[in-house]
């Protein structure tokens, strides 16, 4: 297959335009997720559109390139004291483009939202060649259809994401993590709710079963709750979780690259992605054989299975609406139940791409 790596987005436009069966992405870090592409012609990767275009540390507003790292991105933020709090797995690697095509994101969604509320604006190339903006440079804008919202998770399906324009979030005063522990479930979705129904508003609530949580160095059920503010702020949760340890604030890195360190140690397992009411929650968790990790204030949870086959037998008993994320040659139904609006992601396809030439079946074997 031949590959070619777009050193200007004038040239990504040039490329997608060639009438051939492509297979687009940044550093291909999340070959597994999804599905897999169908045969391609062609590999076009945006790595070496990495610039800086625009950075307004002022305005809270950065524009980039769609091949630039995302570690890179985060560290010329954090040195400005701000950030992009997604928190998206296979963070080392992906480049922003990935990150936003694939919507991945992290603990913190809860309090600072995903990746749609992060993006106020958009270039994309089109496979007839042409270059498209949406959006801009401020975080209000209401000018023309938002355009860059369908290409948030569409995986590379529709258009190549050339440059992205993000609204920034200053990091907080001080951070402290903390984490309770039980041998009873009743126990730790008991300190969920607490959490939930209480003045403070944690960044992450997440929960571990026994499972993952000995593969975080746990034992037992795991709450772990991120916290951001002032002194005063920072103690009063120390004092509302008192049967609750201080932790290290490293331990979300491991939190957040449990996909990919799970699936680097089982080459053949398999991830779903379970969407569920959080009183629900409960139930998704110990439906779980193996580990089990949740974003345990927004509903949703990632099962993890060492082959496909016990992955298959989860997913046909399951009744909650799920996708399988993550796979290395699972034969089932990615996505059992698609809901009543896959026509417009049908209909959107064919505007986009009418011929199915790029990054076919990548959207759960769906698109």
């Amino acid at each position: 297959m031949k590959q070619l790596e777009p050193a200007t987005v004038a040239e990504l436009a040039e490329a997608l335009a060639s009438g051939r069966r492509i297979h687009l992405g940044g550093a291909f870090s999340k070959r597994a997720m999804g599905g897999p592409v169908a045969e391609a012609d062609v590999e076009i990767s945006t790595r070496a559109l990495r610039r800086v275009i625009q950075y307004e540390p002022a305005d809270l507003t950065i524009s980039v390139e769609a091949g630039l790292p995302w570690h890179e991105l985060a560290a010329l933020l954090a040195s400005h004291r701000q950030m992009i709090p997604l928190d998206p797995p296979f963070a080392g690697t992906a480049t922003v483009g990935g990150v936003v095509a694939a919507n991945t994101n992290g603990p913190r969604r809860r309090l600072f939202g995903g990746v749609r509320d992060a993006v106020i604006g958009m270039q994309f190339a089109t496979l007839q060649g042409k270059l498209v903006q949406s959006g801009g440079m401020v975080v209000k804008n209401v000018a023309g259809l938002d355009m860059a919202k369908m290409m948030i998770g569409s995986m590379g399906t529709l258009a190549a994401i050339a440059t992205v324009n993000f609204k920034l979030t200053p990091q907080p005063e001080a951070e402290r993590t903390f984490a309770f522990h039980s041998t009873e479930a009743d126990a730790v979705f008991n300190w969920r709710d607490r959490l939930l129904e209480g003045v403070l508003q944690p960044s992450a609530i997440d929960l571990c079963n026994p499972s993952a949580a000995a593969r975080l160095g746990f034992t037992g059920w795991t709450l772990l709750v991120r916290a951001g503010g002032n002194a005063a702020v920072l103690d009063r949760y120390a004092r509302e979780l008192a049967p609750f340890e201080a932790m290290d604030q490293t331990i979300w890195r491991s939190v957040e690259e449990f996909t990919p360190e799970y699936l680097a140690g089982c080459p053949t397992g398999a991830v779903a992605r379970v969407s569920s009411k959080l009183r629900e929650m409960r139930e998704v968790m110990e439906s779980f054989p193996g580990p089990a990790v949740a974003r345990a204030g927004s509903g949703v949870a990632y099962g993890y299975f060492a082959e496909p086959g016990a992955a298959a037998a989860w997913m046909s008993a399951a009744a909650w609406p799920r996708v399988i994320e993550f796979d290395a040659g699972y034969a089932g139904d990615r996505w059992p139940l698609e809901g009543g609006d896959f026509d417009v992601m049908r209909q959107m396809k064919a505007m986009f791409d009418p011929d199915g030439l790029l990054n076919r079946g990548r959207l759960y074997g769906r698109l």
